[in-house]
């Protein structure tokens, strides 16, 4: 079942600065999901935003190889971590549009920065063309709720970052949810989590409210571009763990020399483990190396 709220501008709530938890190892997956205990899959595709030419083959191959997926196993939807049009120019736009149009199941995407170079009104104009006949989202954050989890998609304010309404909508979300387990889509982590640019990321103090909150299982976002083979992408902050969607069209961290397509799937099983895989694009199996899996139940 899918509910989607829209975001209320209206509430304003203050927040206490929370202290950050301790880094924890990061956890590999150790077993496969089996296919005929997947309750929910998804797939999470990065930053666009390509430059200096509007053009996007990495997203086109991507979406290709969702949509082959989709034929081949359960999967539900399709999640963007925002920075699709570089900018938010409407060269952009136009050219992504029979881009995203091709994929076949509801594409459920949030702002990023480069979004915020022109209007939300934009962004939702085009977010809705993407999935015309499928879904409408009536605002910029939203929520996904199902029977075992719910997915919070939170789109920055200004910039990557939140004001206080935005810190609130959140908090309000996590709240009216809880205990159920909430993977919050944002575009960029807050600073600190990656330390590859640690100083680039969500800066507002009341975001360390949200991640406090005890239903707060995952925050999946993008914004950096980081190189899959070269950083430390997937890991577990005290309860919480950070998973990096890599960006489709460039690479930026550690540097611009090498690039590698790449999208991220999400799979959970009946027992509340999450197995998260990494594909290339054009290629049929995931990459073992950049496996992960966590339990929704934060007690485990």
């Amino acid at each position: 079942m899918k509910l989607i709220i829209p975001v209320s501008l209206t509430l304003l709530l203050s927040i206490a600065l929370a202290a950050c938890s301790p880094a924890e190892p990061a956890k590999t997956a150790q077993s496969k999901t089996s296919p005929d205990k997947v309750v929910l899959r998804f797939a999470v595709l990065g930053d666009a935003e390509p430059k200096p030419e509007p053009q996007f083959p990495h997203l086109a191959a991507a979406v290709a190889d969702v949509n082959r997926l989709a034929t081949q196993t359960k999967l539900d939807f399709v999640v963007g971590v925002g920075d699709i049009a570089h900018k938010g120019a409407l060269v952009q736009y136009d050219n992504v549009t029979p881009v995203l149009q091709q994929l076949t199941l509801p594409f459920y995407p949030i702002m990023g920065n480069e979004e915020h170079g022109s209007t939300v009104e934009r962004f939702m104009q085009y977010a809705n063309s993407w999935n015309a006949g499928k879904i409408m989202l009536d605002a910029p954050s939203y929520v996904l709720e199902f029977d075992t989890v719910a997915l919070v998609f939170a789109s920055p304010d200004h910039g990557r970052d939140f004001n206080d309404s935005g810190i609130a909508w959140m908090l309000s979300q996590l709240t009216q949810l809880a205990p159920k387990p909430v993977l919050l889509i944002v575009h960029g982590a807050q600073t600190g989590v990656y330390p590859e640019n640690a100083d680039k990321g969500i800066s507002h103090p009341g975001f360390a409210d949200v991640i406090a909150q005890p239903n707060l299982a995952a925050v999946i976002s993008g914004d950096l571009h980081m190189d899959m083979d070269r950083v430390v992408h997937s890991k577990q902050l005290g309860k919480v763990h950070y998973l990096h969607i890599p960006a489709l069209e460039r690479t930026k961290i550690p540097d611009e020399t090498q690039h590698t397509a790449m999208f991220r799937l999400f799979s959970l099983s009946n027992d509340g483990i999450m197995q998260v895989d990494t594909y290339q694009t054009g290629i049929a199996t995931p990459l073992q190396r950049h496996s992960y899996q966590f339990s929704l139940n934060a007690d485990n």
